[in-house]
């Protein structure tokens, strides 16, 4: 679902599932590609989510554009938000320094992700997470480094709590979703946020959990 596009760029909600490019996947269709067709002109990726998360992803409609979104993203100039089902009672707020890698194999480097937790339950908490830098499965890498996975999550969550969540509540993907991303236009020098409402494959197992958000 198309978000915003402008003559620059192109704002779309990605559902879980669908690769972002086909450079990263052995996919025959990705997100690149859909959008693509339903615009009817080439686009290029300035950032990635990956397969399993859903929500708010960019792509530039000139290589030129690319560029400047590129940059933005490499120096932080882009807020992102995402929403995180996590094992465990979370702590009301906190950032985690932790260095791993850009990309599959790659040295670890910096990286950093604030987070706050909006909600709780007895073994369950629902963070807004927000990572500072845009490294290789970071939220999901830095929750688990502080002990508290995400729920569905196949690399670094629990297969057996996986499962059960699956089996009593349908929640039969990872429990992570890209709220929102926000930055200055940069060729209008406004401040502009873009948001993704909570797909049904996380809002109707959240509902049957129990989570308020």
């Amino acid at each position: 679902m198309i978000l915003h596009r402008d003559e620059r760029f192109v704002v779309v909600d990605k559902p879980s599932g669908l690769a972002v490019h086909p450079g990263w996947a052995d996919d025959e269709r990705t997100a690149m590609h859909e959008v693509r067709d339903t615009l009817g002109q080439k686009v290029f990726p300035v950032h990635r989510l990956d397969r399993a998360t859903s929500g708010v992803l960019v792509f530039a409609l000139a290589p030129e554009s690319a560029r400047v979104f590129c940059e933005m993203f490499e120096e932080g100039r882009v807020e992102k938000h995402y929403l995180a089902l996590v094992r465990g009672v979370a702590p009301e707020a906190g950032t985690i320094d932790h260095p791993i890698p850009r990309r599959e194999g790659g040295p670890r480097v910096p990286a950093s992700t604030s987070f706050r937790r909006v909600w709780r339950g007895e073994h369950l908490s629902l963070v807004d997470a927000e990572p500072h830098s845009g490294r290789l499965h970071q939220v999901r890498r830095h929750m688990k480094h502080i002990s508290h996975p995400l729920i569905g999550d196949a690399n670094y969550g629990k297969g057996a709590l996986n499962r059960d969540y699956r089996e009593r509540f349908g929640l039969a993907r990872l429990a992570l979703h890209a709220r929102s991303l926000g930055f200055v236009h940069p060729w209008e020098g406004k401040p502009i946020t873009f948001e993704a409402a909570l797909p049904e494959d996380l809002r109707a197992p959240f509902e049957r959990i129990g989570v308020v958000i």
